[in-house]
C-alpha cells in the first residue's frame, strides 16, 4: 500500500492509502477528492484531473507525453508542476508523495 496526500487548492488535505498499480487520478476519485473530476475516465481525453507535482516528487512521475501536453492546455492556471492526474500511475517509490490540486475544473 502506498499512502500519497493530496492537498486541494481550498487548503483541504486527502490522505489516501491506496495498491501501487491504480493511476493518481482513480486514488483521487475513489478517496473523496473533490477538485479532481476525471469526467472522461482516464482516456486523456479532458483536463478535469489537471494536478501539481511539487518539484521533489517528479522524478518519480516522468514527463508527460506529447499528447497530455496538448491536452493540458485546456487545464486552469497550467505551470511546469502540471500533469494528467490520470497518466501517471502509482508505484511504491511514491510512498509519502504530496499531490497538489489547481482551482476548481469547472
Amino acid at each position: 500500500m502506498v499512502k500519497i496526500r493530496f492537498i486541494e487548492h481550498d487548503g483541504a488535505n486527502h490522505d489516501v492509502v491506496v495498491n501501487p498499480g491504480v493511476s493518481l487520478m482513480e486514488a483521487a476519485k475513489r478517496n473523496g477528492v473533490v477538485s479532481i473530476e476525471g469526467e472522461c475516465g482516464g482516456a486523456r481525453a479532458c483536463a478535469t484531473c489537471h494536478i501539481y507535482i511539487p518539484n521533489e516528487w517528479r522524478h518519480l512521475t516522468g514527463q508527460a507525453s506529447e499528447d497530455e501536453q496538448m491536452m493540458l492546455e485546456f487545464g486552469v492556471d497550467v505551470d511546469e508542476r502540471s500533469r494528467l492526474g490520470c497518466q501517471i500511475i502509482v508505484t511504491p517509490q511514491m510512498d509519502g508523495m504530496t499531490i497538489l490540486t489547481p482551482r476548481c475544473q469547472r
